[in-house]
């Protein structure tokens, strides 16, 4: 079983935290961060488990990380 689906079958949810600053990233990157709900730095969000929003965290995997709760 992979980590996806253990993830998903606990509940659906993933918390994600922003790690590092998005100031020199370019800007499709700076709007996957604001798109994921970020406003401020170290913050923790709650996320669906879906292929959306591991897509949008796979595309900028150095300014985000999974945390596990």
């Amino acid at each position: 079983m992979t980590a996806a689906k253990k993830t998903a079958a606990a509940g659906g949810k993933i918390h994600l935290k922003w790690v590092r600053s998005s100031i020199c990233a370019p800007v499709k990157q700076k709007r996957v961060v604001k798109g994921l709900g970020f406003t401020r730095l170290n913050q923790v969000i709650e996320r669906p488990d879906n292929a959306a929003i591991r897509g949008m965290v796979a595309k900028v995997p150095h300014l985000v990380e999974i945390v596990q709760q």
